[in-house]
């Protein structure tokens, strides 16, 4: 479909939706919204505090732990503009060039997360497969060059999606399915020849979801052989329990992702209502659990934790 002046049409703003059938309850969807907002925020800001302030936590478990909570920080800020103004002021409407713009950055955060767990996997790996070399593997360069080779990663595989959307016309309406912007959300109302975008968005998720999820169970394959050669019981379990948050972090992150798809390959007639809540699922759980589990099963965060309350009501 071509605009009054030959080009392209698109739209000069998208319309977002709330959850499908949950007209009358708008209000408590707002307020579910809110506190899930609340938690990730305040969470993983008190973890980055913690990593920042205790000298005792300056080591590289807790670096890789404060860029997943930095992380999960701009997943939390990508969405939260549109979604608080379609669920709390019924304010349904975006810009066009501010949705790519959002879109953009809700897929680089959500590919940085699973390079992060990558990078956290290793760090478990050669704590418990190699302690001795643990400190001059991971020097505090390395940990660098890991954290901006994953932001390089992440960026310029997803840079190119909003021009590749930019291109194509939209003909079959403007109105979105999430309070927020996707790209396979936009291909359904795009028009025109979307195979490159299909192809190209098929490619990224094999080279960072595939490969980093790949990799990780490669990880812990190898953890797993190296703890069951441990001759004492109680050094294998100790040995375990230091990964059990990250594995709690890795299936936060991989079980929706791999529950989104199945839905749309293996249940294409499911309700609309289902892809939108299992999206929500994807986006808005592992940056709110993420600094409960660190918070429960890591001894050092925890301690940390309670002596800041214990100072605060002191």
């Amino acid at each position: 479909m071509l605009g009054l002046n030959g080009t392209p049409f698109q739209p000069a703003t998208l319309q977002l939706t709330g959850i499908p059938g949950m007209q009358t309850g708008q209000a408590w969807v707002a307020l579910v919204f809110c506190i899930l907002y609340l938690i990730s925020i305040i969470g993983n800001l008190t973890i980055l505090a913690l990593v920042i302030r205790e000298p005792t936590l300056h080591q590289p478990m807790y670096y890789f732990l404060s860029m997943l909570s930095l992380n999960d920080l701009g997943v939390s800020f990508s969405t939260l503009p549109t979604v608080l103004a379609t669920f709390c002021f019924n304010y349904r409407h975006v810009d066009f060039d501010a949705c790519l713009v959002q879109m953009f950055f809700i897929h680089t955060f959500s590919f940085m997360e699973s390079g992060i767990l990558l990078a956290m996997s290793f760090d478990r790996f050669v704590a418990i497969c190699d302690p001795l070399r643990y400190a001059t593997v991971l020097t505090n360069n390395c940990i660098l060059a890991m954290g901006l080779g994953i932001v390089a990663k992440s960026f310029t595989t997803l840079f190119p999606f909003p021009f590749l959307v930019k291109r194509l016309p939209f003909c079959k309406g403007n109105v979105l399915h999430h309070s927020y912007c996707l790209h396979p959300d936009l291909m359904k109302v795009a028009c025109g020849d979307i195979h490159v975008n299909n192809i190209y968005g098929l490619f990224v998720v094999i080279f960072t979801y595939g490969i980093d999820s790949t990799f990780i169970l490669l990880s812990y394959t190898l953890i797993l052989r190296a703890v069951l050669a441990i001759a004492s019981r109680e050094q294998r379990f100790k040995a375990l329990n230091t990964c059990m948050s990250h594995i709690c972090a890795v299936l936060a992150f991989y079980v929706p992702i791999i529950a989104v798809s199945m839905i749309h390959r293996f249940w294409k007639s499911a309700p609309l209502v289902v892809h939108v809540m299992m999206s929500n699922v994807y986006l808005f759980i592992p940056p709110m659990l993420n600094p409960i589990i660190y918070s429960v099963k890591t001894k050092e965060i925890h301690r940390g934790i309670r002596q800041v309350f214990c100072k605060s009501w002191g």
